[in-house]
């Protein structure tokens, strides 16, 4: 039998040993490309294309009603910031695809307990902005909700994953707690729009994991029923859901977003020819949606949503054939993030929902909110990675929990 010579290290092995070392890394970008999902990503990318006309359109809007006697914004002032915005999220996607399962999962429940934290913070350090204290600053104003939605998913995903275990952990109530937690916090900012969102997510998330059809009931009604408290007691839900119902005034927001939106017509008034925006507060954030269909199209608007549906669609597709109930969990928790903000936001713009200070993901114009939905968007991608020349039994809750736990996801 004969033993390997032991390696000695001597002068100049460094240099003969780097393009092994590039070579690895090209293999490892080889097995990422093959594993990832490329039509999401492709999705992802003609929707931030889309994105950047959008906010081309929508900048000298912003920059004229932001602009001052001593400082004038140039007219495509948040469209090169976007473009910024954009080149980091990019980045900051690309890396978080890259990560390993343990690494991403690890790292998302430590950033779900450090925003957390700072959310504590928010009423006491925090900033306002448009009557709304959501921001802390740390040079750059960082909105911690933002970052909180996927690390979210990923945690309540893994708690709830605990059942796979044993069956008899209360991880209903555990997850319900956190959520809990999360909207009182929310509703101090006041940010009634990211409570639903985090409520709603976390209500598809518990139901993929089997929870009885009567309980689902009771949580609704108890859903409901904090609707109907919020409505009472607080004062800011309150005066968006009578300014919904009691029908819109001329100067109201909601009303001159919806007119702007149909003011273009099926092919829009042109680029740049719009008359309606340069009226609309937030033009390049929250009613983008609405600049869009004036300027380019209510055409170009269905093409958006139907971008949105396709993204949503093509996850649950990839989740057909899965077999780990936490995979399942967290990207069924990420994509009805993703896609319950988008639909908040449309709908607010269609004036069929109540004002909610929500951005449109991957489109509107943003910091923090543009790093949030890149950074989802590359966990999504990073749980949906797959070898694809393994084949996969489909996932069966119940089968699995009367059959047992399989020792893979034991060790997952």
């Amino acid at each position: 039998m004969t033993t390997r010579p032991i390696y000695i290290p001597r002068q100049g092995d460094r240099e003969r040993r780097a393009p092994a070392m590039r070579l690895d890394r090209k293999r490892e970008l080889r097995i990422w490309w093959r594993e990832i999902d490329r039509v999401l990503l492709l999705l992802v990318l003609v929707l931030m294309a889309v994105g950047t006309l959008a906010v081309a359109a929508a900048s000298p809007a912003t920059a004229h009603r932001l602009s001052t006697a001593d400082i004038t914004l140039p007219d495509l002032y948040f469209f090169w910031a976007h473009i910024r915005w954009q080149m980091l999220g990019l980045m900051v996607l690309v890396a978080t695809s890259l990560l390993p399962r343990e690494l991403w999962r690890r790292g998302s429940i430590l950033l779900a307990a450090g925003m957390l934290f700072l959310l504590f913070l928010v009423p006491i350090i925090g900033y306002e902005v448009n009557g709304a204290k959501r921001w802390i600053r740390f040079g750059l104003g960082v909105q911690p909700s933002e970052f909180l939605k996927p690390a979210f998913a990923i945690t309540m995903a893994w708690i709830l994953s605990w059942k796979m275990r044993d069956a008899r952990l209360p991880v209903i109530g555990i997850t319900g707690a956190i959520v809990g937690l999360i909207t009182a916090l929310l509703m101090l900012q006041p940010n009634l729009g990211a409570a639903v969102l985090f409520i709603g997510t976390w209500l598809v998330m518990v139901m993929l994991a089997g929870l009885p059809l009567q309980r689902i009931g009771m949580l609704v009604g108890g859903g409901m029923a904090g609707l109907l408290a919020a409505y009472l007691f607080y004062d800011n839900a309150r005066h968006r859901i009578d300014a919904f119902f009691g029908g819109p005034t001329p100067f109201d927001h909601v009303d001159l977003a919806n007119r702007t939106l149909t003011g273009g017509g099926w092919t829009g008034s042109g680029f740049w020819l719009g008359e309606n925006k340069m009226r609309l507060p937030e033009a390049h954030t929250d009613y983008i949606f609405s600049v869009i269909g004036e300027e380019l199209g209510l055409m170009v608007c269905a093409i958006v949503v139907i971008l949105y549906l396709a993204i949503l669609l093509r996850v649950l597709i990839r989740l057909m054939d899965e077999d780990r109930l936490f995979i399942i969990l967290a990207a069924s928790g990420l994509v009805a993030m993703f896609g319950g903000q988008a639909f908040i936001n449309i709908m607010v713009n269609l004036q069929l929902f109540p004002s909610k200070g929500m951005t449109l993901p991957l489109v509107s114009y943003g910091g923090s909110s543009t790093i949030a939905q890149c950074f989802t968007i590359g966990l999504l991608l990073a749980v949906t990675r797959r070898n694809p020349y393994l084949a996969r039994d489909k996932f069966d809750l119940r089968d699995t929990l009367e059959k047992g736990v399989p020792e893979k996801d034991l060790k997952a």
